[in-house]
Order: C-alpha cells, then structure tokens, then sequence
C-alpha cells in the first residue's frame, strides 16, 4: 500500500513538474499581451494549493490498512490518477497562454478537486460499512473455527487407531457445520464446548473415548438443527 503510494507520489510530482515546465517555458508575451501578471500568479498559487489536495485524496485512496480494504479502493485509486492528470492538462492549457480565464481555470480545478474529495469520502465510507460486516461475521464464525483447529490439532495427540478416527468424526462434523453463531444458539455452543474439552482429554490421556465421542457429535448435530430452524 506505501508501495502503491509512492507510484502514486512520483507521478503526481512528474504532472505537477510538467504544469510548472508548461507555465513557465512558453513565451512571456503572446500576441503582444504580457503572461506574468496578478491573474496569472494567482491562478498559478490556486492550482499549485489543488494540486497539494490531489496528493491529500491520493494518500487516503492509499490508506487502508488491509487488502479488503485496498480492493475497495481500486476504484478510487483510478479516478485520483485520472483527475490529477486532467487537472494537470486544464490548468497548463489556461495559464499557458496569456488569453485565459482564471476563472475557468479556478471552476475546473474546484469541479476535479471536489469529485475526487467526494469519491474518496464515499470509497472511506463503503469500506468502512464492509470492513464493519467482516468485522462481525469473523466474530460470529469464530467459535467453530478455533474449534475446528482445535480438534485438527489432536490428531497428532490420538494414541491408536480408535482415537485417531474419533477426531476425525469430530473434526468432519465440525468442518461440515454451519459456522454462523447467534445469540439462540450460544446455550448449544457452550455444552459443545464443555464436551469438547473433555473429550479433548481423554485423547491426549489415551482414555476410551467412545461415549464422549458420541456425547459431542449428538451435542454438534442438535446445534446444526437449531441453526437450520435459524435461518
């Protein structure tokens, strides 16, 4: 993302390099009418404070803190390299020549400043409503997912064959269950934990584990139902 920024920065800075090359180059006078004047030193400071605004949107288009995040903003990041490259082609061609309007440039560069403000208010705002929804779907997957892992990981611990194939019954029932948790199924999910746990111990003890075994999976599967009835 600093990455992206940096590209970003060296073209904003090779744009704004070529409106100072564009205003400054051509001739002082044109058809007898001088350039350099109050118009167009003000012009020029106004376009020069745009551009510094151009690099304010690019920098936030570049800004989020994850990849979610940054998907979210391609968008942005296009129409930020596309405005910065017309705000630079319209204030060059308008105080370039000494038969210009400062206010035609002032409107043009207001109207390209602004529709990038605006998509970038509205990029920040998207991600925010999105990464807020992820934000609470990781929260309500969690449970059966660090369970999940939980049982994974006892397969390393199980001491014979019988072990090892209850922690599989016990990791494809939770794999295969509907991760999505809700206040009503918190009862369900808390004797699942507790049966987990002792189930977990009496793997990594070598105890018989078949009645607990059967005691989690009916647990897990009475969930699943009340999850179906859920939705």
């Amino acid at each position: 993302m600093k990455k992206g920024f940096k590209v970003y920065a060296l073209i904003w800075a090779i744009e704004l390099a070529v409106f100072n090359v564009v205003c400054f180059v051509t001739p002082d006078e044109i058809a007898g009418m001088p350039k350099y004047g109050g118009v167009f030193w003000a012009g020029y400071i106004f376009v020069t404070l745009a551009f510094l605004g151009q690099l304010a949107c690019g920098y936030k288009a570049f800004s989020a803190p994850n990849a979610g995040k940054m998907f979210l903003s391609l968008p942005l990041i296009g129409i930020s390299y596309a405005a910065v490259t017309a705000m630079m082609i319209t204030a060059s061609v308008c105080l370039a020549y000494p038969r210009r309007s400062l206010l035609w440039t002032i409107v043009c560069c207001v109207i390209t400043l602004g529709a990038n403000a605006i998509a970038v208010v509205k990029a920040g705002a998207a991600a925010a409503i999105v990464s807020h929804l992820d934000d609470k779907v990781a929260e309500k997957t969690a449970f059966l997912k660090m369970l999940t892992v939980d049982a994974g990981q006892l397969t390393h611990q199980a001491v014979n064959a019988e072990a090892q194939a209850a922690v599989k019954k016990v990791t494809d029932a939770l794999r295969y269950s509907d991760p999505m948790s809700a206040p009503a199924l918190q009862e369900s999910e808390a004797e699942i934990a507790e049966k987990f746990a002792a189930f977990a111990a009496a793997i990594k003890a070598g105890d018989d584990v078949t009645a607990l075994t059967d005691s989690l999976l009916a647990a897990i599967a009475a969930r699943n139902a009340k999850c179906k009835v859920l939705k």
